[in-house]
């Protein structure tokens, strides 16, 4: 039943991932200049935060927290 619950977070994680990619990287083909790097730092900011939550959310499953919003 784990595997099953990580399998689905790894692939949740892929899939906004890649919409990331190709949203912003159409985005940034639009843009010239010093702009496409400065708004390229978000979806790099977003890609880290959503593969900490990852492997934050993993490791819960791991140790049996499958159901964590109950404590709140």
């Amino acid at each position: 039943m784990k595997d099953k619950k990580i399998n689905a977070v790894i692939i949740i994680t892929i899939c906004v991932l890649l919409y990331f990619a190709l949203y912003f990287g159409f985005l940034l083909s639009l843009l010239e200049g010093i702009w496409k790097y400065v708004f390229a730092i978000l979806p790099l900011a977003f890609s880290a935060v959503m593969i900490y939550v990852c492997i934050e959310r993993i490791n819960e499953i791991k140790k049996g927290e499958e159901d964590d919003i109950s404590k709140y």
